[in-house]
């Protein structure tokens, strides 16, 4: 239930999120698109053009009779909060540095992060590729990155520019790439992964032009480095158990390396030159000399880690390595003198292991199974300074809360995880316990401060906000998978499972309708608490009294123009909105009846919301062709746009707040933005 309308609409956040449109608001994990500062601010001439739309919407000189002429937004892209890096078990995770030290980079689903390494909250995301990318790397220039994707696509890109505009587009292979290396004066690249007919491709990073071969391996290369000094050395590690060695350029297979005994993971020059060292499943870390590629040592002896190592870094001084294994450890070693200067001990968990890491100036970072990004602390081996948390799944529902004065943005995600987010600082944290253990697919806040939450594992949790606990709170299991979950006053909340509609009241089912007749799908619950609505496959609204601890069915009927996909009652209870397959709104007066007040087709969601401060109803609605997705804020009441914002990647979720800021994760729905 993806494409859905959200009406968590709470009015008391105007004040915290009231800004000016030159402040900036941070939220870990999100995307900051801009702010509505003045969304009603009457002109009675057309408004100036706002730059960061691609095209400014027209101002309509008869539309004199709505007392308003032109509501002027302008949505800038400012910041954003970065999903969590997406990892796999068993596969190491390669982590990118910025060669000026500032930033360092990631990938996740169809995007490449890039985060501040000092600021962490401070990040950006780029979204241009068209498949899963596994690695992305900066030029040593700093002005590009080179990013490589599942199906073989390397596109160059700027990151000088907010756009991140395109520079080259090259498939120097068909497969997945799963590491890349430039030379040291950004010219030259090299692409190791999964080919079909060959595993990796050396060549001209403006021309595409071949300057070498990569050869000397009958498996996947796994990893790539080459040397930053001339004269230029290159190397591979393989899956077939062995490194190999090139001289260049051109690049020219010199000779193969099998002193491991199992899959090589990983291989990384120093960034002098003098050495580059090899880390394996076997547990073993070998050095060799950087020009002629001898061996120099074993690190740690016969073993260097008691699991697989995923990752190597060395130092900026090319005196230290750091690395990283399944041994849920990551470790500092001192390479001239082959001996552990720090052991991190990062949990006894499976998902605390390591699977990538990177040396920053005077940041070491690591990348646990669990996606979260470790601060290592050299003077406290046994605590992180800073773990980053957040999602590495997709999102799939969000709610709005203020506690303790402060606003927070609630998440929950495909893998049964919900977080809670800062929405002034970006801060985030996991609420403490065992919660749900699958999709969640809908959460709202009820009237005495519990998150009201419903999951695929067949059960509604009703966790305490202040507490921020797992356990000791009210998990109500079900009979059938729930869809949705709506509450009201009075301790009443309505969930839509599949087939079946449950009462309930004061955390405990109190009323049960099997069989309604129809597929039910989507539930809103009147802010009155009087009626709820559901919504049905059938392309019907059906109206439920809640009377008691019973529902009853209402005789009226309200008409979709195909199966309904979500709805929503506006803050005051004057409108009800519905949307469909058919990608029609369709919004109905409540006062009048439920009769039908405005229809807008074309748009597959909506979400309605009352300004506070003159009664104006406005509808967020968002229409996506194929990857193309554009949002409209329009009045509903005549349904007329009144702005517009084109993005070139799929979005979700949609909340609505009555301040005038649009809430939505974007992309892979892992990301979230504000407009």
């Amino acid at each position: 239930n993806g494409w859905a309308v959200l009406s968590f609409l709470l009015p008391e956040l105007l004040g915290a999120w009231h800004t000016n449109s030159s402040q900036q608001q941070v939220l870990r994990g999100w995307r900051l698109v801009g702010n509505l500062a003045h969304p009603l601010v009457f002109h009675p001439s057309p408004p100036p053009p706002c730059p960061p739309f691609r095209r400014t919407p027209k101002f309509d000189q008869a539309d004199t009779h709505t007392a308003f002429a032109y509501v002027p937004f302008c949505l800038p892209a400012e910041r954003v909060f970065a999903s969590l890096p997406q990892v796999e078990r068993g596969v190491s995770k390669i982590i990118g540095g910025d060669p000026k030290g500032n930033n360092f980079l990631y990938t996740n689903g169809k995007c490449v992060i890039i985060r501040n390494i000092d600021n962490p909250a401070i990040a950006d995301i780029y979204t241009e590729h068209a498949h899963q990318v596994v690695v992305a790397k900066y030029a040593p220039s700093g002005f590009y990155i080179a990013s490589g994707d599942v199906s073989g696509k390397l596109r160059i890109w700027d990151t000088t520019q907010k756009e991140h505009l395109l520079k080259y587009e090259y498939q120097p292979f068909a497969g997945k790439i799963k590491d890349i290396a430039w030379t040291e004066d950004s010219k030259r690249i090299a692409v190791v992964g999964e080919g079909r007919e060959k595993f990796g491709a050396v060549f001209l990073w403006d021309t595409g032009s071949s300057v070498g071969e990569v050869t000397g391996h009958n498996k996947v290369i796994n990893s790539v480095d080459i040397k930053q000094t001339r004269p230029y050395r290159l190397a591979t590690a393989s899956d077939d158990n062995c490194a190999a060695f090139f001289e260049g350029p051109p690049f020219k297979f010199k000779f193969t390396i099998g002193d491991h005994s199992r899959f090589v993971n990983c291989v990384r020059f120093s960034p002098d030159g003098n050495k580059f060292a090899t880390a394996s499943a076997d547990g073993q870390i070998y050095i060799y000399d950087g020009k002629t590629g001898e061996k120099v040592c074993a690190l740690g002896g016969s073993k260097a880690h008691d699991g697989g190592i995923y990752a190597i870094s060395w130092s900026p001084d090319s005196s230290h390595l750091l690395s990283a294994s399944g041994d849920k450890t990551a470790k500092v070693w001192d390479v001239g003198a082959n001996s552990v200067v720090n052991t991190f001990n990062m949990g006894p968990n499976v998902l605390d292991q390591q699977l990538g890491c990177l040396w920053q100036k005077d940041h070491l970072i690591s990348v646990s199974l669990s996606g979260y990004i470790n601060y290592l602390d050299k003077n406290n081996p046994n605590k992180p300074l800073r773990v980053i948390k957040g999602h590495s799944k997709s999102i799939q529902c969000l709610t709005v809360h203020k506690n303790d004065g402060k606003s927070y943005i609630y998440s929950g995600s495909h893998d049964g995880h919900i977080n809670y987010w800062d929405s002034e600082t970006g801060e985030n944290d996991s609420f403490a316990g065992k919660g749900h253990t699958n999709q969640v697919s809908r959460m709202t806040v009820d009237e005495t401060d519990q998150l009201v939450s419903c999951s695929m594992d067949d059960t509604v949790r009703y966790t305490n906000l202040i507490q921020r606990d797992y356990s000791g709170q009210s998990v109500i299991k079900l009979d059938i998978q729930p869809k949705c979950v709506a509450v009201g006053p009075g301790g009443y909340a309505v969930v839509v499972c599949i087939g079946q509609i449950v009462l309930m009241k004061n955390q405990k089912k109190c009323f049960t309708i099997d069989d309604p007749g129809y597929e039910p799908e989507v539930v809103a619950v009147h802010p009155s608490g009087g009626t709820a609505a559901v919504g049905g496959a059938d392309g019907n609204v059906r109206l439920y009294s809640i009377q008691g601890t019973t529902l009853k069915h209402e005789e009226k009927l309200l008409e979709a123009k195909g199966p309904v996909t979500d709805l929503a009652y506006s803050h005051d209870g004057a409108f009800l909105a519905v949307c469909d397959a058919s990608k029609v709104v369709t919004v109905f007066s409540v006062a009048d009846g439920y009769s039908v007040r405005a229809s807008e087709r074309g748009r597959p969601f909506s979400s309605l919301f009352p300004n506070s401060e003159n009664g104006w109803h406005w509808l967020l609605l968002q229409c996506r062709h194929t990857n193309a997705v554009k949002l409209q804020v329009m009045d509903s009441c005549l349904c007329q746009p009144r702005v517009s914002l084109n993005e070139a990647r799929e979005m979700g979720l949609v909340l609505l707040w009555p301040e005038g800021f649009a809430l939505f994760p974007c992309h892979n729905l892992v990301n979230l933005a504000i407009t």
